[in-house]
């Protein structure tokens, strides 16, 4: 029998280029997607195009909602669901247990999380990650790979139908004077809401920013029993990409990246503009079928084109300037960990009353050149930490804590 080889964190020359790329591309559009609830009030950047927005504000807004909005969150939950099926991978190569491991990966990301959203940003990911990240152990280690992407798609379309029962529920509850009335007092709650996360904003005590963040959060995670399941799906579907081998040798799958450029992208592009057509601006107090169905549209559209986005990274990265454009994302992608959390930090520094006091004072056209600029910063920052050490400190702090021992931190 073979002798089983220690279960130790991906060496350089085994990662997998493209998914450093496709994290580094991520980033640049969760920013951009984020950036609106960091220099404003989060609910605002919940609601889609801002009716309130004009001229070149209204023209920004409509563009990260059409193109950016509710498709990169996707990519980078397909991106978490490779990078769990790697370790998995290499876990069973190495004949190791991987429960522990697992668990203790889990319960630093969601340690992590937390201190994110409350000391930091409200609008963080990384709690609802860790959470899902929980009920995907169940699915790994003993489903077949074509099982993983069948159960992705269910899950994906489970979320959606609870969101259309959801709606339909509510088409009929709006009869009664009962709701009318409840929801009449919701929309005081979150007016409520809304100027408390101005005021939270603007504070100059960071003890009330923390307090009002711990209000968001709870709020949150009173959606994750339907939006978690959306999450567990793309999870599943990026296991899939590990599993099949379709992100690493990706030549071998010619007709379905093909499939993903043109027909998913267009698919979800006309899904996302039909949404748009429908509501642009969603209520977030009364749910009926109208809105439930835009809303659906919106999620299902967003993950077409997140999946088309990430064929076409895929192919550019096949040769010539594309991929060569395209290579100087992998440094910020492989501190995609601390490249996210860094940018939750500066900008709550910049926008936050305890900051620079700029909360609210950033016009949406120019959040977009903001974006830019800053990315590249951490593109450039990135290349130069990478060059001296092996790994960004969160990512250091991360496996630390994963495999219980220090790794080392310095070419």
């Amino acid at each position: 029998m073979a002798e089983p080889q220690p279960f130790a964190p991906v060496a350089m020359h085994e990662r997998i280029a493209a998914m450093d790329v496709l994290r580094g591309f991520a980033l640049l559009g969760i920013l951009l997607m984020n950036i609106e609830a960091m220099a404003g009030p989060l609910l605002i950047a919940q609601t889609g195009l801002d009716p309130a927005l004009t001229g070149a504000d209204r023209i920004a807004d409509a563009f990260v909602y059409l193109f950016v909005q509710g498709k990169f969150y996707p990519l980078f939950s397909l991106l978490f669901g490779m990078g769990f099926a790697v370790m998995l991978m290499r876990a069973d190569a190495a004949q190791q247990p991987f429960f522990m491991v697992y668990l203790c990966r889990v319960l630093a990301l969601l340690a992590i999380g937390l201190a994110h959203a409350l000391l930091v940003w409200s609008g963080d990911i990384l709690v609802t990650y860790a959470l899902v990240a929980f009920v995907l152990l169940l699915f790994f280690r003993s489903t077949p790979a074509a099982y993983l992407a069948a159960g992705g798609i269910l899950a994906i379309l489970f979320a959606e139908m609870l969101l259309m029962t959801l709606g339909a529920l509510g088409q009929l509850a709006m009869q009664t004077p009962d709701m009318q009335e409840a929801v009449a007092g919701q929309r005081a709650e979150i007016a409520a809401t809304l100027e408390a996360q101005r005021l939270a904003g603007t504070s100059e005590s960071w003890s009330a920013a923390i307090a009002q963040r711990a209000e968001d959060l709870s709020n949150s995670l009173t959606s994750l029993m339907l939006w978690g399941w959306q999450i567990l799906g793309l999870f599943l579907l990026g296991a899939w990409f590990v599993r099949s081998g379709a992100i690493a040798r990706p030549e071998q799958f010619p007709r379905f990246y093909a499939r993903l450029r043109g027909v998913a992208l267009a698919a979800g592009m006309l899904m996302v503009g039909l949404s748009f057509l429908i509501e642009p601006t969603f209520d977030l107090v009364s749910l009926d079928l109208r809105s439930a169905s835009a809303l659906s549209l919106f999620n299902l559209g967003g993950t077409l084109m997140a999946l088309g986005y990430l064929a076409w990274v895929v192919r550019g990265l096949q040769g010539g300037t594309p991929a060569r454009l395209l290579s100087k994302l992998a440094p910020a992608g492989r501190m995609a960990l601390t490249n996210y959390l860094l940018q939750s930090l500066v900008c709550t520094w910049i926008f936050s009353g305890y900051g620079l006091g700029y909360f609210e004072r950033l016009p949406r056209a120019w959040q977009i050149p903001f974006v830019l600029a800053f990315f590249t910063l951490q593109v450039l920052a990135s290349q130069a930490w990478l060059s001296r050490f092996r790994m960004g400190p969160m990512e250091w702090l991360w496996r630390a804590a994963t495999y219980l021992r220090l790794p080392p931190m310095r070419r």
